[in-house]
């Protein structure tokens, strides 16, 4: 029977809405749920060695955020906004937001007001984002121009002043918005793997003292992550897309045999890892790295191939990522449901922060 969307939705107080990190990464809360005893616990972050164990393999998506949101002026002195979306080749063309759109037709050029690139909108596309190629004046990557100049692309329930270089915040959003594990050589992610900002490098040696391994992947987390569920079904949903890949270490990982259990680092790994257990059950015959698209849609009723235990944030009403939680909860069963619109009412009754900058939680 299909799935009502409502069923995944629920009433959050708007002053829960986290729009600052905590003072310091580890000292968010944690929430912990036991599915074997359906027990919960009120911890802080800081306490998630107490639950590992030795040969335990953390999966983290090391992506790093890249500052994707740009300022530009028209020639008519028009104030124009690039959001990068994703590499349409190898760094000069990007599939953009633009705005405002309706007056960037293709042909339509504009740049930045610092004289640092140039853009020249190719075509629009029919779901509304638009082709750009990019100049620049040092010849240097549209990407590393970003990394100096452009802003933090913050999701929109996270309030900023609209003048980027007025804010006072920036700083503190490029320092916290990124996990202290993320790759910058890798700034392929539009959203932080959220779950992974609660992490320091301390508590990262402390869990390593502990013989817990570490196995990355990197899922290019694009805006559809944001996209909440508007269709009467969940099923009815159209999933988004993200590029994904799987090193060959990491491969090894998912597909040897044993007891290890593995703790997926946020929905983005899950779904890396659910996506590529699905398509190959033994290591690619080169032995590189796996890149392909996940399309993967997880929502009850979910068994998972790949993942003994999660840690995630809170996530938005009527989202996919809200659905994968309630499937993990109780794979194979819808009882998922029930359940995590019971363990979100006792957060929100003990005003745990949500969202990309809230509090976490670690289902074993």
């Amino acid at each position: 029977m299909p799935l009502a969307s409502e069923l995944f939705d629920y009433t959050l107080p708007p002053h829960l809405i986290a729009q600052t990190p905590a003072a310091r990464r580890d000292q968010s809360r944690l929430l912990v749920v036991h599915r074997a005893t359906r027990q919960i616990e009120h911890r802080v972050f800081a306490d998630l060695p107490e639950f590992l164990r030795a040969g335990d393999i953390l999966i983290r998506n090391n992506a790093a955020v890249l500052p994707a949101r740009l300022r530009a002026v028209r020639p008519t002195g028009g104030a124009v906004e690039c959001f990068l979306l994703r590499p349409v080749d190898a760094g000069s063309t990007w599939r953009c937001l633009v705005k405002p759109g309706r007056r960037l037709s293709p042909g339509a050029v504009f740049a930045d007001p610092g004289g640092r690139f140039m853009a020249e909108v190719q075509h629009k596309e029919p779901d509304g984002s638009a082709i750009v190629r990019f100049t620049t004046a040092s010849h240097e990557s549209i990407v590393t121009v970003a990394s100096r100049i452009g802003a933090v692309p913050l999701p929109p329930y996270i309030e900023r002043e609209a003048d980027p270089e007025r804010d006072s915040m920036q700083a503190l959003d490029r320092e916290r918005y990124q996990t202290v594990y993320a790759d910058r050589d890798r700034q392929v992610a539009v959203a932080a793997p959220t779950a992974g900002l609660h992490f320091t490098p301390e508590l990262l040696s402390r869990i390593a003292d502990l013989g817990v391994r570490n196995a990355d992947v990197t899922l290019h987390v694009g805006l559809g992550t944001f996209k909440p569920i508007t269709t009467p079904t969940v099923e009815e949903h159209a999933i988004h897309r993200e590029v994904y890949e799987v090193p060959a270490a990491t491969q090894q990982v998912l597909l040897e045999p044993g007891g290890a259990r593995r703790i997926a680092v946020g929905t983005t790994s899950v779904r890396t890892i659910e996506d590529f257990l699905a398509r190959h059950a033994a290591l690619l015959p080169e032995g590189g790295t796996c890149c392909a698209e996940a399309e993967i849609y997880i929502h009850p009723p979910r068994h998972f191939a790949g993942v003994d235990a999660l840690i995630t944030n809170f996530h938005q009403p009527r989202s996919t990522l809200l659905c994968l939680v309630a499937a993990f909860l109780s794979p194979g069963t819808t009882d998922g449901i029930a359940w995590v619109r019971s363990i979100y009412a006792e957060a929100i009754r003990r005003e745990y922060r949500f969202f990309s900058y809230g509090d976490a939680m670690l289902v074993l």
